[in-house]
């Protein structure tokens, strides 16, 4: 993939739109998106994929509103194989999904747009 973790023409809108509330933005995207990862590993855990599928479709669309489009592709892509009930596939893209959400959490967290 080659866009870029974070667009940074998303971020600075959203640091023109929300001004003093950006960091708070922030932290709610980054608490609920934990809380979208537990989702997702508990509905693959118990091999329900309706569940899985909006899981990542509902991650995928905060993902796209943060401006972090390779982990929002790359839910679409868990979304589709939850869809098609391809657990296996689905098993290598929750850990592309972690691993992307922790490089977007540190971008995210050490400083601001």
């Amino acid at each position: 993939m080659s866009e870029p973790h974070l667009d940074g023409a998303v971020l600075s809108n959203l640091l023109s739109i929300m001004e003093d509330e950006y960091p708070l933005l922030v932290e709610t995207f980054l608490s609920d998106s934990e809380e979208r990862l537990r989702n997702i590993r508990e509905a693959f855990a118990g091999t329900d994929a309706p569940a899985l599928r909006h899981a990542a479709h509902s991650f995928k669309g905060s993902c796209g509103n943060m401006g972090a489009a390779q982990l929002s592709s790359l839910c679409k892509r868990l979304e589709e194989a939850a869809r098609l009930n391809d657990l296996a596939s689905a098993e290598g893209l929750i850990g592309k999904v972690e691993h992307e959400f922790s490089i977007v959490r540190t971008l995210l967290l050490p400083g601001r747009p």
